[in-house]
């Protein structure tokens, strides 16, 4: 087991007081969002603070001051940064570094990112702790290689693709500044961190401490991979790996950027996945992989689990051209502006054409192990969009995949219901005596549809949980004047298909 190699950035009982003082000033998210205004809200989200710093006006109270150093990054006057905390906590926050003196006066500064942190979906609370957010107000600069992420898009759309089914254990693989382990233990017995970085897990560690977390029910581990969980396995693994394919040029930053080749990484976390799964466990993947010239990419994933017994489904959510994808990097990264830009620029796409790759996709992956001797293999895009948080719907996936393929007289002579988020749009042309079109469609998950010709909209519609699949297709027969075997024969394989896709149970 290897423990962290960095001490704690603080101690139990100070993170203890620095949770009571948060609280005590009211510096939750609402309070946050009231304070700056939605005007201010909305500036933060394109790295700008004036609109915020004019809706705080003069005010100097303990929410408006810690507003000012966390969120909007400004120096204070030492008076005023001190008076949310007594004196014995502000000098453990100096020697954290979690505030710090500018040398300016006696002014002092934010040393790390102290974020409220609230997720209606599952309840999990707190304040996230992190590196300071590089780029408001256009103080573009390089990152320091250590960097710690905290909340940011990709986390949260991490969270929104996990399934919160309760199970005993889970693995926050990568676990950064510990929001997936927030979120995990809202739904997770026991859940352990990990992470290469030990910069991380000092930030991490505050984070569960100021949510009242302890190594109970939240262990952190340093280390590589599944190398700190060699012998373990788990019912749940989540993972936002650092999965940028940059070019071996020395100049990495961890929390984006490991040292494999191409999306070798991903392949790794995907490949060792089974080893550290319960039966009927899952694997959930916010990450990176390449399109190679010449190479299907479905084939080159369905490699990654061959002989796994798991089911893999891959869904891509965008696909960027290569320049598209190196000048979304480069300027993550801070170089925009850097007269090192064309360079680092050309070394990137030397490094793709030497390994062949063509584009770059972004999306989830989801391994279950099933157990099937016959695992399933999906990879399809899908670009739209999608009701959040989409976890349940992926949840679902094993189950509706074993309900899809039992016998023909299994699927006939169970009694299926249509789930209560599907429904029935139709169009056409005014006047005409029907529909042109009729489509049933999901509302929730991923919003799928499916059109109907009128024997599988009457089969579908008629299935509520009462008769069978093998009644209803007798009476949509005789209906519709139709040979029921022909009518069984061509909707059969329709039916399994909504199964699978979710639109029955």
């Amino acid at each position: 087991m290897a423990t962290p190699s960095l001490p704690p950035l603080l101690t139990d009982d100070r993170a203890d007081q620095l949770r009571r003082a948060l609280e005590a000033a009211h510096y939750t998210v609402d309070r946050v969002i009231e304070r700056v205004g939605e005007e201010g809200q909305s500036g933060l989200q394109r790295n700008s603070t004036m609109a915020a710093l004019h809706h705080l006006g003069d005010a100097r109270d303990p929410l408006a001051c810690l507003v000012r150093l966390f969120v909007l990054q400004q120096p204070l006057p030492e008076v005023l940064a001190h008076s949310p905390f007594d004196g014995p906590l502000f000098d453990a926050l100096l020697a954290a570094g979690i505030v710090e003196r500018t040398g300016a006066g006696d002014k002092v500064r934010a040393g790390v990112d102290v974020r409220p942190f609230s997720s209606p979906d599952d309840g999990a609370t707190g304040w996230v702790v992190s590196d300071l957010h590089p780029g408001l107000d256009q103080r573009v600069a390089p990152m320091r290689p250590d960097y710690v992420l905290g909340l940011s898009p990709a986390s949260t759309t991490l969270a929104q693709l996990v399934n919160r089914a309760p199970v005993a254990t889970a693995l926050d693989l990568g676990t950064g500044s510990g929001v997936q382990s927030l979120h995990l233990a809202s739904h997770a017995d026991r859940v352990v961190a990990t992470d290469l970085n030990p910069r991380a897990l000092q930030h991490a560690r505050l984070t569960m401490q100021l949510a009242g977390l302890d190594q109970s029910r939240v262990e952190l581990r340093e280390g590589s991979l599944y190398e700190p969980v060699a012998e373990q396995r788990f019912d749940l693994i989540v993972t936002n790996p650092p999965y940028v394919m940059s070019p071996p040029t020395g100049e990495r930053l961890v929390y984006r950027e490991g040292s494999f080749t191409s999306d070798g990484l991903v392949e790794a976390v995907v490949r060792q996945a089974p080893a550290h799964l319960t039966e009927g466990g899952s694997l959930q993947v916010l990450g990176n992989w390449a399109n190679l010239a010449g190479r299907d990419t479905t084939e080159r994933l369905a490699d990654w689990v061959a002989g796994s017994r798991a089911d893999l489904w891959v869904i891509e959510r965008e696909r960027l051209d290569l320049f598209e994808y190196i000048e979304l990097w480069l300027a993550d990264a801070g170089l925009s502006t850097s007269h090192h830009y064309g360079q680092r620029y050309r070394e990137w796409l030397g490094y793709f054409s030497e390994l062949g790759i063509e584009s770059v996709s972004m999306g989830w992956i989801t391994l279950t192990l099933s157990g099937r001797e016959q695992p399933d293999v999906t990879v399809e895009s899908w670009p739209w969009q999608v009701e959040q948080p989409v976890g349940q719907a992926l949840g679902r996936r094993s189950s509706d995949l074993t309900a899809s393929r039992v016998d023909a007289g299994a699927l006939l002579t169970r009694a299926w219901r249509l789930r209560d988020d599907v429904i029935e749009e139709t169009t056409g042309r005014p006047g005409a005596e029907g529909p042109e079109h009729l489509v049933l469609r999901q509302t929730s998950g991923l919003r799928r549809a499916i059109e109907c010709d009128t024997a599988l909209a009457a089969v579908l519609g008629a299935s509520d949980g009462d008769l069978t699949l093998g009644q209803i297709l007798a009476a949509v027969a005789h209906l519709l004047e139709v040979d029921e075997d022909d009518l069984t024969a061509d909707l059969l394989p329709r039916f399994r298909l909504a199964v699978e896709q979710g639109f029955l149970e």
